[in-house]
């Protein structure tokens, strides 16, 4: 018996869950939003896959996950490298049977530093290690599982952008030009990817309080960010996940392409 077909018994008396026997991989799961996604998505029936570069942050959500009676598992994973993400996929496989979710979540932003400089003083190879990670990664993990997806005839990818990229913000032009080109990654895989019945959605998050242990000043600058919202809160990651959900579900069944902003009504469109 696979771990699909016990976690499909574990979950028999869960009549509300959405995401009963689907495999959902998330990037970049060890830590802050992301392991908040994977731990939403457990909660909803799926087993997740904690796809991160921090080997001991992701065993370690993996095993609260599995002491919540969830299924998890942790997979040490570089999103900048080909071979690592296509083992990703085929451990997945191995151990599950399936894959119906992707989550890139997996970015440069807080667990990994960025600087926050004028755009002509941000260092070459930081812009290109932005790009690595943040666009390059998305695009190899999207195509590691996509070839297991188009075997099912379905599937979910669902890309993570920035309200940022819908703004604009000074100082950090390499991360936001970067959260920009998965607005268009998107809207392009969804087109690629329609025909195999495989839906491909984005959320764009705002300024999020995401940081486990948030210095004052990065604590004044989140609740900053409230300023500017027509809800007059911090946004913390459990405002995220529900969206995230959503396009994960067969609720979503006929959305493809779209980018759903989840900031509090900072930017409207």
């Amino acid at each position: 018996m696979t771990q699909s077909d016990q976690n499909e018994t574990k979950h028999e008396g869960f009549s509300n869950s959405r995401l009963r026997g689907k495999v959902a991989i998330i990037t970049g799961a060890g830590h802050g939003i992301g392991l908040a996604y994977a731990n939403r998505l457990a909660s909803e029936g799926a087993m997740v896959v904690l796809a991160e570069l921090d080997k001991v942050a992701a065993k370690k959500a993996e095993e609260d996950l599995k002491s919540n009676g969830y299924s998890a598992m942790a997979i040490a994973t570089n999103v900048v490298d080909p071979t690592s993400l296509e083992r990703m996929a085929s451990e997945t496989l191995d151990a599950f049977g399936r894959i119906d979710i992707l989550v890139n979540n997996a970015a440069i932003f807080s667990t990994i530093p960025m600087s926050r400089s004028p755009f002509d003083e941000i260092e070459i190879e930081e812009w290109d290690a932005m790009m690595a990670v943040n666009v390059k990664g998305a695009w190899l993990a999207s195509r590691a599982v996509t070839p297991t997806m188009k075997q099912q005839m379905s599937g979910k990818i669902i890309n993570i952008s920035s309200g940022t990229a819908l703004k604009g913000s000074a100082s950090r032009i390499h991360y936001v030009t970067s959260k920009a080109a998965i607005l268009g990654f998107t809207r392009t895989l969804a087109r690629e990817l329609g025909p195999f019945n495989i839906n491909v959605n984005c959320v764009a998050p705002g300024n999020t309080l995401s940081e486990v242990d948030p210095d004052d000043s990065t604590v004044a600058f989140r609740n900053a960010g409230a300023n500017d919202r027509a809800l007059k809160r911090t946004e913390r990651p459990a405002d995220l996940v529900g969206a995230v959900a959503f396009f994960a579900s067969p609720d979503s069944d006929f959305i493809t392409g779209q980018t759903l902003v989840v900031d509090g009504g900072s930017f409207m469109h």
